[in-house]
């Protein structure tokens, strides 16, 4: 099964996310994350991954890419697994708006504050809110190492204001403590290989790592089409015609040109 079940659109239309179990195989996961670990942790020691702080000091790894090349990041973006199910949730064509690795290392990994993703994607020339992401867990995501937690049903409540603060775009508290009274907190915990499937309106947090575990996942995010930026504002997002893959793809690559 490739694209949402009935049962699936229904939850995706009424809580703002899915889970999908067992996307990738186990073996996918182990050759994607194991690729991803030697090549990213090389990459941050020359300063070459981006460091996002929190507000008690601690550190998320962060990778992104700008477009969907021939690389295991690229392919996995563009995979039909993947593709399928967006489309189904955006409900229009598509394209691949950004990807990118989070990367929360054991002990150190930070914490994200509350946000909607399209809370910024606004901001960056997106005016309607077709667009979502698909979160992909490569280690098992607990509570204690910082997995993500939603509010259930909250795409429902449309863009709420944000304002910049540590580093990161966050909900006004108002608007926040509001939220969080009246929608439930969930802990999406998830086994290697777990999609979440959600909407770019889906308040959603994530807290540090405070185990002595890895919690790296990978986010590929999609727009509609038609809702293709009408400014430039930033290096990614802006639309380029996506070309879909076989699943699995990325598996056939080359250690050297993964």
């Amino acid at each position: 099964m490739l694209a949402m079940t009935r049962e699936e659109t229904e939850l995706y239309a009424r809580d703002g996310y899915i889970i999908r179990k067992n996307l990738l195989t186990t073996e996918e996961v182990d050759l994607f994350r194991d690729r991803a670990r030697a090549q990213l942790e090389a990459e941050n020691k020359s300063g070459a991954v981006m460091q996002k702080g929190d507000k008690e000091g601690k550190t998320t790894l962060l990778k992104m890419w700008n477009t969907a090349e021939d690389d295991q990041y690229g392919y996995l973006a563009r995979d039909e697994r993947l593709v399928d199910l967006a489309e189904d949730a955006v409900g229009k064509p598509i394209y691949l708006y950004s990807h990118k690795m989070t990367m929360k290392q054991p002990n150190e990994g930070g914490a994200w504050e509350w946000h909607q993703d399209f809370g910024y994607w606004y901001n960056y020339g997106c005016l309607a809110p077709e667009m979502m992401s698909i979160y992909l867990a490569l280690d098992k995501a607990t509570k204690e190492n910082g997995c993500l937690q939603v509010l259930k049903g909250t795409h429902k409540l449309g863009r709420l204001n944000h304002i910049r603060e540590d580093g990161q775009t966050n909900v006004e508290q108002e608007h926040l403590e509001a939220a969080l009274k009246r929608y439930e907190h969930i802990y999406v915990e998830m086994e290697p290989g777990d999609a979440l499937v959600f909407d770019g309106n889906l308040l959603h947090r994530s807290d540090a790592n405070r185990s002595d575990t890895y919690r790296w996942g990978y986010i590929s995010s999609y727009n509609a089409v038609e809702n293709a930026p009408f400014k430039r504002v930033r290096d990614y997002g802006n639309y380029e015609a996506l070309q879909k893959v076989p699943a699995g793809t990325f598996r056939m690559l080359p250690e050297k040109a993964a």
